[in-house]
């Protein structure tokens, strides 16, 4: 039986790693073996930021809401309970949006909230 050589497919995988770990510092840029253990670490990060990125945004979006209700005599929490009782159904990431760069439709949704409160 013929010898099987794997020269190829090692240079491939070899390949990709040190593709992935391009622009890092000392060997793990240019050693398969700390190259490879640095993809690896830097793929469990990836993985858990993608999930924490998502409640990061929600609690900028909150904070930003709040900003903006705060400065019309409300709290944060008064305000989502008074949008459920106006029956506006506006998310968090659209009235963060407004909150920051339309303030002045913003100041009409928290009228109409607190219309709806009192």
């Amino acid at each position: 039986m013929a010898r099987t050589k794997r020269g190829v497919a090692s240079k491939a995988k070899h390949k990709k790693v040190f593709k992935a770990v391009k622009g890092q510092y000392g060997r793990r840029k240019n050693t398969i073996r700390v190259a490879r253990q640095a993809m690896e670490k830097a793929m469990q990060y990836a993985y858990r930021d993608r999930k924490a990125k998502k409640r990061d945004f929600r609690s900028l979006w909150i904070q930003r809401i709040n900003a903006g209700v705060r400065t019309e005599g409300l709290t944060y929490s008064r305000f989502i309970n008074g949008l459920a009782k106006s029956k506006i159904k506006l998310d968090r990431k659209v009235l963060a949006e407004l909150a920051y760069n339309n303030p002045e439709v913003f100041k009409s949704i928290v009228k109409k909230v607190q219309s709806s409160l009192n």
